[in-house]
């Protein structure tokens, strides 16, 4: 028998009509919403219209990827219709309006100045602090975040990975920021043993529909806070909420470096430029870049 998009009832197709009305406004962020039923991944295809000249604050969801990919070049696959598969255009690069009004300095009245790009490195840890919490208040899951931007949930007593956010630039004054969120895999579905879904731990509710209005609206918000202080991660509050959810600090880890390194102690911090600050036996590193594994505490 041929499949069909209502093929598994607990797992309706996203309303793209009703999502574009609630999320595509005269006074948002977002300027475009789009639906596919199944793609390889919605980074590359929302990268090809950035450089054919989409507008800031396109969305593309998928039902599903068969070729989604996360941070290292891993990977990302689920079923069709089992979580949200989103990626957004921003253009950080680019001057903008300013909701109240006010411009930089330099600028006309109601206009930003372009982010400099040297923060621009915030934005994957700003989607994730987004994601986060929209998630904690739609779901009513508790949610932390692995740096940089893995999604946390805990999942009879342990935690376990529900998603992750890859960020890519566009060239010139774009980036692409892909989310994916595991929303109703079952058990028998899990990839490997240490992923979860937002209904295995207990999720109040699994329609994507209000779960991906949340997180637009969420990030939204926060790039709006964000380039309202120039991508300043400190006054925009990112940084500071940034570590109070981070699962990662305080905790034993190891840092799996570029070029087959390893640095091992704990993490104390992420400093301005959003980078983990490890204390080992030499003392505080930064670590920009590189796979961080939680260490289980010795006995």
């Amino acid at each position: 028998m041929t499949s069909s998009r209502w093929s598994d009832l607990a797992r309706p197709p996203l309303n793209a009509a009703a999502l574009r009305r609630a999320v595509v406004t005269p006074d948002s962020l977002w300027t475009a919403l789009d639906v596919v039923e199944a793609t390889g991944s919605t980074n590359s295809d929302l990268t090809a219209r950035a450089a054919e000249g989409a507008a800031e604050g396109a969305v593309l969801v998928a039902e599903e990827q068969t070729a989604g990919r996360g941070r290292l070049d891993r990977r990302w696959s689920a079923p069709a219709r089992s979580g949200l598969f989103l990626s957004v255009l921003l253009r950080p690069g680019e001057a903008a309006p300013a909701p109240d009004g006010r411009g930089g300095a330099g600028m006309a009245a109601g206009v930003r100045e372009p982010v400099p790009v040297h923060r621009w490195g915030w934005l994957p840890l700003l989607a994730g602090v987004a994601t986060a919490t929209a998630l904690s208040r739609a779901a009513g899951v508790d949610t932390a975040l692995k740096w940089p931007n893995d999604l946390l949930v805990t999942v009879d007593g342990e935690e376990r990975k529900a998603g992750g956010i890859l960020a890519e630039r566009t060239g010139g004054t774009g980036v692409v920021i892909g989310i994916g969120v595991n929303v109703s895999l079952r058990t028998e579905e899990l990839p490997v043993p240490t992923a979860a879904s937002l209904a295995l731990a207990g999720a109040q509710g699994t329609d994507r529909d209000p779960l991906l209005r949340a997180v637009l609206r969420s990030l939204a918000d926060w790039y709006d806070a964000w380039r309202a202080a120039d991508g300043d991660p400190a006054a925009s509050r990112l940084q500071q909420t940034y570590a109070a959810g981070c699962a990662t600090l305080g905790r034993q880890v190891r840092a799996e470096l570029p070029g087959g390194r390893e640095l091992a102690g704990t993490a104390v911090a992420v400093d301005g430029d959003g980078r983990l600050v490890i204390a080992g036996p030499d003392g505080e590193q930064p670590v920009g870049a590189g796979d961080v594994v939680h260490l289980r505490p010795s006995r």
